[in-house]
């Protein structure tokens, strides 16, 4: 919805890519019919089980050898399933470029993009040369509905590109769920613990000493940042 929105002011052009099973090809043609200029799947057995690392890693080699000219990368934020928000970072990082993460708003200039996000309760303006990478706040760009048109222009043009690990340069020996640096050691449900202690005293003291124990944890559930009571005398 982002490139979408930067293509409607702009002469752009979108790649839609995405890394996963054969079924994944349906969101490209998804992609497509709202508006993207290309889909490409990247798909091959020896990539499944790709870590946040590898996954970023194969990205790269894409981009690199695809769309080497390119001016700005879009990612979401974090998936759905392990929520790492690692994947936009590390590529940035394996790209070289600049990155910035979260935003909610974006302009993009002749060489530049200035971006939006919300961070501890304020809104930054944060200005970056291109190329570079952004990871997009989904709660701000809501994807639009599906329209028909849409469907019969991506139709005209069906093709999804399809590119396996040798395409990407990789050699036999590569296999993405072995060469993955991050091991799982555990998964497992939080359990919560309930703590009652009872605070005896005068109030301005018992106050100060809520405070001293509980205010970082206090500020944390409340969004902002708390201060004491406590004032310099005059």
């Amino acid at each position: 919805e982002a490139a979408l929105q930067i293509k409607e002011n702009l002469d752009a052009n979108i790649c839609a890519v995405t890394m996963g099973p054969a079924m994944a090809e349906e969101i490209l043609h998804q992609a497509k019919a709202l508006g993207a200029d290309e889909g490409v799947l990247l798909t091959d057995r020896r990539m499944a089980g790709a870590d946040t690392f590898l996954t970023s890693h194969i990205l790269s080699r894409f981009i690199q050898r695809e769309y080497n000219s390119f001016d700005l990368v879009i990612c979401g934020s974090q998936t759905s399933d392990s929520e790492t928000a690692q994947v936009g970072p590390q590529l940035a990082e394996d790209l070289g470029i600049p990155a910035i993460g979260y935003i909610n708003k974006i302009s993009v200039k002749e060489n530049t993009v200035e971006v939006q996000r919300h961070v501890d309760d304020f809104f930054e303006t944060l200005s970056m040369d291109l190329p570079g990478l952004v990871t997009i706040d989904l709660s701000a760009y809501k994807p639009r509905y599906l329209a028909l048109e849409g469907v019969e222009k991506a139709f005209e043009n069906p093709d999804i590109r399809i590119i396996d690990a040798e395409k990407l340069g990789f050699n036999d020996d590569f296999n993405a769920l072995k060469d993955s640096p991050t091991r799982i050691i555990d998964v497992f449900s939080p359990t919560t613990q309930n703590e009652n202690r009872v605070l005896k005293g005068a109030v301005k003291k018992l106050v100060d000493q809520l405070f001293d124990e509980y205010g970082k944890v206090i500020s944390s559930g409340m969004g902002k940042d708390l201060k004491t009571h406590e004032h310099d005398e005059v």
